[in-house]
């Protein structure tokens, strides 16, 4: 099969790295890609918003499925585009995709479908957002309504800095039109998970719980980023469990989408948090986690590619997932003053001694190739994620891979996976 996959990240290179070793892929071009990608297939020139060029490209080079790794070209309708074209495509069409491009949209959807989530109230005007925090207090989390890149969520510990973050949202416009409306949330108190599955239709089959760290520095200060880091399996949300939380969180949502006319195809995220009241739905995304994605393919044993096709021709029904048993974490490496301002060009070396270690994969993300050397792109640069035989030994074995990584200017949080590790007595 000749093969698309669209965006520029880690989970791009991830989706490319295994796609590729999946065996059955004829081509593989990734648009616009990185450096890691380079090495998968080819590099295209396409943006990930050029939905005419990535039409055209598709057209010309006779590409059998479309796999697109970010949010914004399916909020954008890249998925009916190209189906439009004929083109098979793993993911949501343009109308599903509001899940994600709309949390005002999510939060009607989880009523319609009965997912339990926070209560909440949307606004369109600063001075009822303003009022409506001023009549019922904090804390409360406040969620610019569209897409922004991950960073659109202030969690507000007083009155104070809630008003502040309506005012920077709506005000300010530091999210440009995704503050067009904000989402005001109770602020629950718990512990977060990740849930993903492959979707098609009214069928799901879930991949095993992944934990994502959102938070810049250890210990979950900081401002939010993309994610620092992530693991598998999160022992909060167990394998036993898995079934009884896909049919809480993701298969009432399959239905509610298949209802309104709209059946829903490729993986779907349900951010979950933990509470002492059971699992609520903090948000969903529509499509893998970044960096989520790294260590769930690490553990993935299954052929994506067949899983993906599947998925894309509505066939997913009878179709089981193979999963490794060894856990796997991913550390992120990133370019110093990130989420704020960071130099860019900074040299990559050590990525072949990381990669020596047994069970590790360096995936790159904000990366380009400069004179055939990687050098940096972006904020988040690399994800370096190691399979271990618990989560204690794929963490270790990350760690020791990052030690070899040298790109000056870099900083990494050190703690990942010390949540679960807790939980496990350890």
């Amino acid at each position: 099969m000749r093969v698309l996959v669209i965006g520029s990240g880690g989970r791009e290179h991830a989706l490319a790295w295994k796609l590729r070793s999946a065996g059955g892929v004829e081509a593989l071009y990734c648009a616009p890609g990185n450096g890691g990608t380079a090495a998968e297939g080819e590099n295209v020139p396409l943006a990930d918003n050029d939905l005419p060029g990535l039409v055209a490209f598709a057209r010309e080079k006779n590409i059998d499925l479309v796999v697109p790794g970010p949010e914004l070209p399916l909020t954008l309708g890249v998925a009916d585009a190209m189906r439009e074209a004929g083109i098979a495509v793993f993911g949501p069409d343009k109308w599903c995709a509001r899940l994600e491009g709309s949390k005002a949209f999510a939060k009607e959807i989880m009523a319609r479908a009965g997912v339990p989530t926070a209560a909440s109230g949307v606004f369109t005007r600063l001075e009822d957002a303003r009022a409506h925090i001023l009549e019922h207090g904090a804390p409360v989390v406040v969620k610019a309504d569209g897409l922004a890149a991950g960073k659109g969520v202030i969690v507000a510990a007083t009155v104070e800095e809630a008003l502040a973050a309506v005012d920077q949202i709506m005000g300010q416009r530091a999210f440009g039109a995704a503050g067009d409306s904000v989402v005001i949330e109770e602020r629950l108190i718990g512990e977060e998970v990740s849930l993903l599955a492959f979707c098609s239709g009214e069928t799901a089959l879930p991949l095993p719980s992944a934990q994502d760290h959102k938070a810049a520095f250890d210990g979950d200060t900081g401002p939010n980023t993309g994610g620092m880091g992530a693991y598998s399996p999160a022992p909060i949300l167990p394998d036993s469990e898995l079934e009884r939380m896909t049919d809480l969180t993701i298969r009432p949502i399959l239905r509610e989408m298949a209802r309104q006319g709209h059946p829903y195809t490729g993986v779907l995220y349900a951010g979950l948090m933990i509470t002492e009241d059971g699992p609520k739905v903090l948000e969903y995304n529509v499509r893998f986690g970044d960096p989520e994605c790294q260590p769930l393919l690490m553990r993935l044993e299954s052929n994506l590619l067949e899983v993906m096709t599947a998925c894309a021709r509505g066939k997913l029904e009878g179709v089981r997932l193979a999963v490794r048993p060894e856990a796997a974490l991913g550390v992120v490496v990133a370019a110093e003053g990130y989420p704020g301002s960071y130099a860019r060009g900074l040299p990559i070396a050590g990525l072949e001694e990381a990669e020596s270690l047994p069970g590790v994969k360096v995936f790159q993300a904000g990366t380009r190739l400069e004179n055939g050397q990687p050098v940096s792109s972006g904020g988040r640069v690399l994800c370096v994620t190691a399979l271990g035989a618990d989560l204690a030994g794929a963490r270790d074995q990350a760690y020791a891979a990052v030690e070899r990584v040298r790109m000056p200017q870099s900083r990494h949080r050190t703690d990942i996976g010390a949540k679960g590790l807790r939980r496990l007595g350890r």
